[in-house]
């Protein structure tokens, strides 16, 4: 037999998505079993982001359920997202993997402690049964200003490639790179890396429906939350000891079957999460309202905690961040959960008083206030009305019915002045993307991790 078909499964992204599992699993059992079958070589790969802590399942087990799962699926290799880097504490991770029956391959993640995992391969090497060697790397997007803080360091993706891909050739017939990194910087990697046969991406949560090629290199990508499985299909010849052809397809799993030993694991690891969150942490004598359009007394209490917890001058919250109200009563880690399941941290940014002016005028726009986020760390429906403490803002109305700003005034009643630098404590997510460009565009940032704003909102709870 001079050519013989190389396959690789992939899922990227799935954020915990659990209700896509089952029809993961039976996908991938089927293709396993085929492939064993036929006497082809098969590989099934996670490209990262497969935790997310807005679930209770993974909240409750720190990711440790995650990994019970991707064992139960029979992966072979997986790399890390941000998700699993930074919502973690440094301790959680390192421990993340311990019991993994996979190949764990991130090339570009360091501990800053000298102290690495046992489990952390900078690249691996997996050989079929007639002697194809396929060399995988794996890369992380390098979001430092978080992961150093949890003594973690993410080296440049191009420096590593550099370090590691003349060996790679030498000792590789195939060359695959599980690439957490997104589209943009998979497509320039192909450009620059034409011995890098396979670049399985993520991260962006773009879908690739049939790969794209750059230069030699095939690029694929399924998305997020396992809507989709990607399955990758390479010839290699034997004879002229090179890959023939690259082919990748993302397939729907809206219509599949579903595995019921993972439905029913995903049942019990439920329970065990609802056991956990279960613990009460504060009681409340009246219910705790929320309004996403309005001033509630807990999300008011929320953004106070806020600024003391950072010692900010001034605090602002959007109060969709918070989901649902809470009921009058004991308070558990699972209603704190439900109600602030997001991934995001506590940030203080710099601001002068004219940024801070300006920020206020755009938090306050009906353009901000109805957006409908998803990403930068957001689990919920709409950012809602955004809520200060440490300073008054007083609004008008113009003609047209829109509020304006017409004056930002400290808490003693004296005018927010243009040149004066404040801290400001907000979310995490405002420092991405354009959401708010001053804060984004703040030079001196300072995140609090691993602590979450749900950590906060405990305190804030207590104080009912």
């Amino acid at each position: 037999m001079s050519e013989e078909k190389v396959y690789f499964y992939y899922t990227n992204d799935l954020h915990s998505h659990f209700e896509q599992w089952p029809r993961v699993t039976a996908f991938l059992k089927e293709k396993q079993g085929l492939r064993k079958e036929n006497n082809e070589a098969a590989f099934t790969m996670d490209i990262g982001d497969h935790v997310d802590r807005s679930h209770p399942i993974t909240e409750a087990s720190n990711g440790l359920a995650n990994v019970e799962l991707l064992n139960e699926a029979g992966y072979d290799i997986v790399t890390l997202g941000n998700n699993e880097g930074i919502t973690l504490s440094h301790q959680e991770l390192y421990q993340l993997y311990d019991k993994a029956d996979f190949q764990v391959v991130c090339s570009n993640l360091f501990s800053r402690d000298e102290l690495t995992p046992f489990w952390l391969k900078r690249t691996h090497t997996f050989m079929t049964e007639s002697g194809i060697r396929i060399g995988v790397l794996g890369l992380t997007a390098p979001f430092n200003a978080f992961y150093e803080l949890l003594d973690w360091h993410v080296e440049n993706e191009f420096d590593i490639i550099e370090r590691y891909i003349e060996d790679l050739k030498k000792e590789s017939d195939i060359i695959v790179l599980l690439s957490h990194l997104g589209i943009s910087v998979d497509q320039e990697i192909s450009r620059r890396y034409p011995a890098i046969d396979v670049i399985i991406g993520g991260h962006t949560h773009h879908l690739l429906k049939e790969g794209e090629l750059v230069n030699q290199t095939l690029i694929t990508a399924a998305g997020k939350h396992c809507y989709y499985i990607g399955e990758v299909e390479l010839i290699w010849d034997h004879k002229e000891k090179k890959v023939i052809s690259k082919e990748a397809a993302a397939i729907s799993l809206q219509d599949t079957g579903k595995d019921l030993e993972t439905e029913e694991h995903l049942q019990q690891l439920l329970q065990q999460a609802d056991q956990y969150l279960g613990q009460a942490v504060a009681s409340v004598e009246k219910p705790l309202e929320v309004n996403w359009f309005g001033e509630t007394p807990i999300i008011d209490s929320l953004t106070k905690v806020l600024r003391r917890w950072t010692n900010a001058d001034i605090a602002m919250l959007n109060a969709g961040v918070l989901l649902d109200s809470l009921p009058a009563g004991a308070i558990t880690k699972g209603d704190i959960h439900r109600i602030c399941p997001h991934p995001i941290n506590p940030v203080l940014v710099d601001l002068k008083g004219d940024q801070i002016i300006e920020t206020v005028r755009a938090a306050l726009s009906p353009a901000f206030t109805e957006l409908k986020l998803k990403g930068f760390g957001f689990r919920g429906e709409i950012l809602g009305k955004m809520i200060f403490s440490g300073i008054q803002v007083e609004t008008a109305f113009h003609r047209n019915g829109e509020v304006y700003v017409k004056r930002v005034y400290t808490e003693d009643g004296y005018p927010i002045h243009p040149d004066k630098v404040y801290y400001v404590a907000t979310a995490d997510t405002f420092t991405f993307g354009q959401l708010l460009p001053e804060i984004a565009r703040s030079a001196k940032k300072q995140y609090f991790v691993p602590e979450f704003l749900r950590d906060l909102l405990v305190y804030a709870v207590k104080q009912h």
